[in-house]
């Protein structure tokens, strides 16, 4: 007679050593769903579009656990519920990266036990940030660890030679599993750890793949709590999709204390990192970064960056402020408007809100009486930056107009203001710094709300004109 339980062996060697109760509740533990690979809602069935997101053909087939994962708990400083007011209110001494506009847009500094979330377009730059910024950190005496999820040891050692950022204080590690990375924690202890990227971690304890909703939001969650825990900041990478968002749930952004996106083309030697989430500073700061053979350099004045090609006299092109966190940077707005040939004419628009652009020029249309209905409008935002604020609505009817009537705009001037649907242009806030910043540029004339003008202090240096209504801008730029 057979040896039926040896051939049976290799479909039941996960069950091996229990009996048939104990195998009957492990079968009852487990469970397949089917988890949107978007936002994370789960389904007992597959279903072609999540009803949560709306996305098509996002569900994966999970199997899932009743018991909870192993995770590491935080220390429980304090056990108890305490009154506010009793917990001591000391001031928290941050890590200096030595890159400056790294340091502006994380608010100041690296807080202890912060986690820092870095997503981007592959190749825009983020793994030779994490690198520059660890040698930074190690050149001031602190322990740093790297793990790469994505590439060797042998890999990560050529990137840093190249960049010239090697240093004895930089320790580097080529892992995936979680359980791993998180006893290097506990017994390396260092001052700064990186994870590259989140969507490479590994939990043996989720039957899921890499990258799973659910791998991703329980890596978070482990990183979030050691973070807590040890008092150690913590970089992790995130992959971003094609609408660029990072991948995984959104419940990956609530979880992070910071969120910094680095944006720019590729084929632009700019890159912008902002803050669209910062616990410990303000928000929407933006850092601005060239990048070079050696790397990542720092750009310290980014409205004379950004402004060093404009052309002189060329119609299209105006310059206005736009405020980035606690910065105003003047940018070039260019426009180009021509005949169209098409049934439906072009509205191509780069660094700028398209809806809000079209918004603009039915405004034109309507209360300044150009005919731009057939024709084609090319705009851009020069050096690749995007700006979403309404204080450069003003800036964007100049450039619009300018370049309609091919009459260039004063190459001294700067416009500013939002825009109403009535024509109406409307107060701004932190004028004073928009105009000090177009001074300290070299600019002699600024067109601004009247409104704002009414509540600005006297301003030498540099003359101010308010306006009321768009057409009393065109006034203003464009008959003399």
């Amino acid at each position: 007679m057979p040896d039926l339980w040896h051939d049976m062996e290799p479909f039941v060697k996960p069950h091996r050593g229990l009996n048939h109760n104990e195998r009957i509740l492990m079968k009852k533990n487990e469970k397949t769903v089917f988890v949107c690979q978007s936002c994370g809602h789960q389904t007992l069935k597959w279903m072609g579009k999540c009803p949560e997101c709306g996305r098509w053909d996002s569900f994966v087939e999970e199997m899932q656990r009743r018991e909870p994962a192993v995770r590491e708990g935080i220390a429980a400083l304090h056990p108890e519920p305490v009154a506010l007011d009793s917990v001591s209110a000391e001031d928290v001494t941050r890590f200096s990266t030595a890159i400056a506009e790294f340091d502006r847009v994380l608010g100041g500094g690296l807080v202890p036990g912060s986690l820092v979330l870095i997503g981007g377009d592959p190749g825009i730059g983020k793994s030779t940030l994490m690198l520059q910024a660890l040698y930074g950190l190690a050149e001031e005496g602190c322990r740093v660890l790297y793990v790469s999820g994505e590439e060797s040891v042998t890999q990560v050692s050529m990137r840093s030679r190249r960049l010239q950022t090697v240093s004895s204080g930089i320790l580097v590690v080529s892992e995936i599993d979680m359980n791993a990375v998180l006893s290097m924690v506990d017994s390396v202890k260092p001052d700064v750890l990186v994870v590259d990227s989140v969507q490479t971690m590994f939990n043996p304890e989720i039957a899921s793949a890499p990258g799973s909703v659910s791998q991703v939001r329980e890596t978070a969650v482990r990183l979030m709590l050691t973070a807590k825990r040890t008092a150690v900041p913590i970089f992790v990478v995130g992959h971003v999709t094609k609408e660029g968002a990072i991948a995984g749930p959104r419940l990956l952004e609530h979880m992070v204390d910071t969120v910094l996106y680095f944006e720019g083309d590729k084929n632009h030697v700019y890159r912008i990192l902002r803050a669209v989430k910062n616990r410990f500073g303000s928000t929407n700061e933006i850092g601005v970064f060239e990048m070079k053979e050696q790397g990542l350099a720092e750009v310290a004045n980014p409205s004379a960056a950004f402004l060093s090609e404009r052309p002189a006299g060329s119609p299209g092109s105006v310059v206005t402020a736009s405020l980035e966190g606690t910065r105003p940077i003047l940018v070039e707005l260019q426009s180009l408007v021509s005949p169209s040939y098409l049934a439906n004419p072009r509205r191509t628009v780069l660094g700028l809100d398209p809806n809000r652009v079209a918004l603009l020029v039915a405004v034109m249309e309507k209360k300044m009486g150009m005919a731009l209905m057939g024709l084609d409008i090319f705009m851009n935002v020069a050096g690749g930056v995007r700006v979403d604020e309404p204080a450069v609505d003003l800036g964007v009817v100049t450039a619009v107009g300018s370049g309609f009537l091919d009459v260039p705009v004063s190459g001294e001037t700067v416009v500013l203001g939002e825009v109403g649907l009535t024509g109406e242009v409307r107060a701004i806030g932190h004028a004073e710094a928009r105009v000090a910043e177009a001074k300290k540029m070299g600019f002699s004339r600024c067109l601004l709300p009247a409104t704002t003008l009414k509540r600005m202090p006297n301003t030498d240096g540099i003359q101010l004109i308010g306006v009321q209504t768009v057409s009393e801008a065109a006034e203003v730029l464009f008959h003399r």
